[in-house]
């Protein structure tokens, strides 16, 4: 093998690209297009050269580089792309990616170096024009005419980068086209920053390697994950905010359900309530949009160009959430629906300006470089850790030293386990993993598939149809960090939320873990004073008020009713309305006094006080 950075003299090699410039792709921002990490701006990050130096001495045909969202892997890709141009040993580039915006992304990063791709290559023209070194595709594109893709590459040696080759596993026919267009391939470089899937298809030009267990899994050529990243100070750390709250909603059948989103339910439940918190009829949305906001505004004040992104799980929830951030901030929501013609631009337009807040459905998820991203809103149902990495991976690409991102999420056990999971390395399993119930001695294969089938996504979808959202009230459940919790959950707008949502814009990792603990501890030992209070209250009573108090709920229930038929507005908003001029819990939990503070309340509005 010859040495990095050396390759072998070619006899009168084919003419190739004369402006490809490995120099040029040595020297392009680690990260491009995002900004380059601090201190890393003119020079390959130790990850890419230690990745392209092991690829120079084996010359491999196929070449899997896992490597965590805002690594680099664009720039990584394109020095081999130089490298192999200019030695002779390919003459034409083929990139493949998921969307049509990342096409684009690519030619834009490939000019820089002298390889020039048409992203608007389409299928019907059977080739791309002279001046071009070869073309960017997505994957939809490759399965729509596979066969013209294998001409394509048979024609010339080829080079095929396949950008989030997990892609190449979306669907059989996928996969089959893939496969079929890219066989001939001289090389192919794949790459991924989420290697794992929440299926079993086949990635295509992925070895798969059995374990201990004989699970196959996917084998990596060089990784680069999130922990050796954040080690490294390439990436941000991101600061999860949960959020819970009470839900209550109408179920198919008619039956009304009420269950505090995050406390242990089924998983038909737990999607109804997680359905209805993201409902932007309720008050759940409206809460957190607002301390996301208020978070975006303390970042902004060491990161001036910082901005959010919430995430949606369709284009009605985006434009209705849309609607609360332009109420709450001033300034109108970037909206981005994938079947706007002009969401490409819009993205770039955000990329490049200032403004706070933009909200997507799927478009931003992947591969989209907006590196002023600070401040997320996990607003979708999806709940894949493929999406879910993928999405929080928008927020981590770094640009100078001490930035953090802080993502807010529901309060559901499974997402604040993937949260608490993100430094994990995973890689595709063939083979499902079984439970330790299904190896014991009476596992049975038929009831295995019938417990499989009970675990997919769909699993509460036939209950959904008729289904009602009724009321999302909404509290500040805790803080995750570096796989530990703090915070021991608070009313919004309370003092406990706001130090949370104050943290400051630029610390380093170290910091923001020795802040959150103390603010924990503070919290704590407010709640025990509040708490001593409270018993040396009841003592100080001498008698029990349970006969005051119920009297106090009975008259509270009788004025909210009256007050909701005069203004219209449903039971649970009143009462939302009134904890949040009054403070404390929701009814059940409040104490007398507080009751009586809300009927106090009530009584003025009648008269149209207060």
């Amino acid at each position: 093998m010859t040495a990095p950075h050396q390759r072998r003299p070619t006899p009168n090699p084919p003419a190739g690209p004369a402006a490809v410039s490995t120099a040029a792709a040595e020297h392009l921002p680690p990260a491009y297009p995002a900004r380059a990490a601090w201190g890393t701006a003119s020079r390959l990050r130790a990850w890419q050269a230690e990745a392209l130096q092991l690829y120079l001495e084996r010359q491999p045909q196929d070449f899997l580089a896992v490597a965590t969202p805002g690594a680099g892997k664009t720039t990584f890709a394109l020095r081999i792309a130089t490298e192999l141009l200019s030695g002779g040993v390919v003459r034409r580039i083929t990139v493949v990616c998921p969307t049509e915006h990342l096409k684009t992304q690519w030619a834009d990063a490939a000019a820089r170096v002298g390889v020039q791709l048409d992203p608007s290559f389409r299928n019907a023209q059977g080739r791309h024009g002279a001046s071009f070194d070869g073309v960017a595709l997505t994957y939809a594109q490759v399965a729509a005419n596979a066969a013209l893709h294998r001409a394509r590459t048979s024609a010339e040696p080829t080079l095929v980068i396949l950008d989030e080759i997990h892609h190449g596993g979306d669907a059989l026919s996928w996969g089959d086209a893939v496969r079929e267009a890219f066989e001939p391939a001289r090389r192919r470089l794949a790459l991924t920053g989420t290697p794992f899937r929440s299926d079993t298809s086949a990635i295509p030009f992925v070895e798969y390697v059995p374990d201990r267990d004989g699970i196959r899994r996917s084998k990596a050529d060089y990784s680069y994950n999130y922990g050796d990243a954040l080690r490294d100070g390439v990436v941000r750390p991101v600061i999860f905010l949960s959020y819970s709250g009470q839900m209550r909603w109408r179920t198919k059948a008619g039956d009304e359900v009420s269950a505090t989103l995050g406390e242990p339910l089924t998983k038909d439940m737990t999607a109804q309530a997680w359905r209805t918190a993201l409902d932007p009829r309720g008050e759940w949305v409206p809460a957190v949009l607002q301390a996301a906001d208020q978070r975006l505004t303390e970042v902004r004040r060491s990161v001036p160009d910082a901005g959010g992104l919430v995430i949606a799980t369709d284009q009605t929830a985006a434009r209705a959430y849309a609607k609360i951030l332009h109420s709450i901030t001033g300034d109108p929501a970037v909206t981005v629906l994938s079947d706007d013609d002009g969401a490409n631009q819009r993205i770039e337009d955000f990329a490049a300006g200032d403004q706070r807040w933009m909200v997507a459905v799927r478009m931003v998820s992947e591969g989209v470089d907006v590196p002023r991203l600070a401040v997320g809103v996990y607003a979708t149902a999806t709940s894949t850790p493929l999406f879910f990495a993928q999405a929080v991976g928008r927020f981590v690409r770094a640009r100078r030293r001490g930035e953090t991102a802080s993502v807010f999420l529901p309060s559901v056990q499974h997402l604040l386990g993937l949260a608490n999971e993100l430094e994990i390395e995973r890689d595709h399993a063939l083979d499902r993993v079984l439970t330790d119930e299904e190896k014991g001695a009476f596992y049975n294969p038929e009831d295995a598939l019938v417990a499989a089938a009970n675990r997919t996504e769909q699993a509460s979808d036939g209950l959904l149809p008729g289904f009602e959202a009724l009321e999302a009230q909404a509290s500040f459940d805790k803080v995750l960090f570096d796989g530990g919790e703090f915070g021991t959950g608070a009313e919004v707008g309370s003092v406990e939320e706001q130090e949370y949502l104050g943290l400051p814009g630029l610390l380093e990792p170290e910091q923001v873990a020795t802040l959150l603990r103390a603010r924990q501890a503070e919290q704590i030992r407010a709640q025990k004073r509040q708490a001593g209070a409270e018993a040396a209250r009841r003592a100080n009573a001498g008698v029990d008020d349970h006969r005051r108090r119920q009297a106090a709920r009975k008259e509270l229930s009788s004025l909210v009713s009256a007050w909701s038929r005069r203004s219209g507005k449903p039971h649970g908003v009143v009462h939302t309305e009134l904890r949040s001029r009054c403070g404390g819990p929701e009814v059940a939990l409040a104490r007398t006094d507080e009751i009586e503070a809300r009927i106090a309340m009530l009584r003025k509005w009648f008269v149209g006080r207060g």
